[in-house]
Parts: C-alpha cells; structure tokens; sequence
C-alpha cells in the first residue's frame, strides 16, 4: 500500500483534505485515483488506512478507514548529533540515520566543519533536512518522525547535553571500542566528528563533561559513514536490529 506523511490530525471516520504537496505528490506523481486505499501516518506513532475520495488536479480528500499499529520504535532512544557535512553527504547521513531508528539529530558546527551556515541559510537548510528525513521515514516503515535539531556550534551543543544519558564520542585513536562497551543506557548521545575529525581541544572539552571516546575498528571513516556505522552497532547490540 502506498504510504505517504501528512502533519494533520486523523480520526477514523473523517474525512481530510491533504496538504498541498502531498496531494499533488498523490495526484501528479503517483497518479492516484478515487476509490484507492493507502496509509497515511503523521508522525506521531500510529499508521491509518485511508480511501481517496477525491482527485482533481492538484487537490486530493482521504477518508481514514481505521487505525494501525504502526512500526514499533527501538527501546534504544539515540540522538546523533553529527558534524554537519557538505550537500548530499548530509543528506545521505540523514537519510540512513531514520532507516536504522534514529530518534533524535542534532547537527553541529565544529572547529574542522567545511560547512558554514549565515543565520539566512538555517530556515532553507532546516526546511530540507527534515523533508529527507520525512521520505526516509515514509520509504522505512517509521511511524514516528525523528526530530531535528536547528545546527549550533559545537560549543553550545556540548551546554545542552543532557547529563542523564550514556554519551559517546567517536575517536579513532581511542583504546575503548564502541562494540566492547559491557552495558549501555536506554538514552544514548552520540557525537560523530567532520571529515577532519574533532580538534584535541574538542575532545577534551567533551571528555571533561562525560563523554566516553570510543572507536569503531582499524580504519578511519568518512564522517558520513562513521556516523551510520556506530548506528548500526548500538542497535545490533542493544536496540532492535538483533
């Protein structure tokens, strides 16, 4: 069934138009008609079952059917807060994060970032990330959409961090590995670096308010693989990928 993201209140037995973009998306790219079944999900945990009751043009009415269960979250809550990247690495980097449960993303601004962004380019950068991270959400099943972050530097990411959750840092020179950890939380921050890795001060600065350095294996990474590698390995070891 084809499955789509709208941010409106669903109720069984109402009927709704769809958002702008959604109902040209239904209309003009998945040429859909009336009288065909999809699901829908706000993001908010639950799935439902809708009919098109409508097409015309650029416009589309759904009634919801009933309620579905939805995909059922990883117990491991992990936010990344990751090194923004250029373009399609961050995108990339996004994208994979929601596919292996992400919850939460903050994007950060550190010393060796190649990106710098004007305070006019975080409404149009934030306006995109989250639309990846809404298709990556509808193609993986997810009926919860993960947060997002507005970008700070690294400075003000590290006053912000919550005390009361395991927190990582990946350093490829550390002597802990990620995968050697013998427990770990149900709330997890971890900290991925730019393709420059963090500064030594970087480092210190979050070693001194508890974050763990930990590395992934032999080789370096590139920082949008790196990210999505640690991803992979907490939720194989104590998330949902086991």
């Amino acid at each position: 069934m084809t499955r789509v993201y709208a941010d409106i209140d669903l109720e069984p037995g109402a009927e709704y138009a769809l958002p702008g973009a959604v109902a040209n998306h239904v209309s003009r790219v998945l040429r859909m008609r009336a009288g065909a079944e999809l699901c829908v999900f706000n993001g908010r945990g639950r799935d439902y079952r809708c009919l098109l009751t409508r097409v015309e043009g650029r416009e589309a009415d759904i009634r919801v059917l009933d309620r579905l269960a939805g995909l059922t979250e990883s117990r491991l809550r992990i936010t990344l807060a990751q090194a923004v990247s250029r373009g399609e690495r961050m995108d990339w980097t996004l994208q994979k994060a929601v596919e292996l449960g992400v919850h939460e993303i903050a994007p950060v601004l550190s010393a060796r970032c190649v990106v710098r962004l004007e305070p006019r380019q975080v409404t149009g950068k934030m306006r995109h990330w989250r639309g990846v991270i809404t298709s990556a959400s509808e193609q993986s099943g997810r009926s919860l959409l993960p947060a997002i972050r507005t970008p700070v530097q690294f400075g003000e990411y590290l006053g912000s961090a919550s005390r009361n959750r395991t927190r990582l840092i990946l350093e490829p020179t550390s002597p802990i590995s990620l995968a050697g950890l013998s427990s770990l939380g149900d709330h997890v921050d971890l900290l991925v670096g730019p393709e420059g890795g963090f500064s030594d001060s970087e480092i210190e600065a979050a070693s001194g308010i508890g974050f763990k350095a930990v590395r992934l294996g032999p080789r370096v990474l590139r920082t949008e693989t790196a990210g999505i590698a640690a991803l992979a390995v907490l939720q194989a070891l104590w998330g949902d990928l086991q």
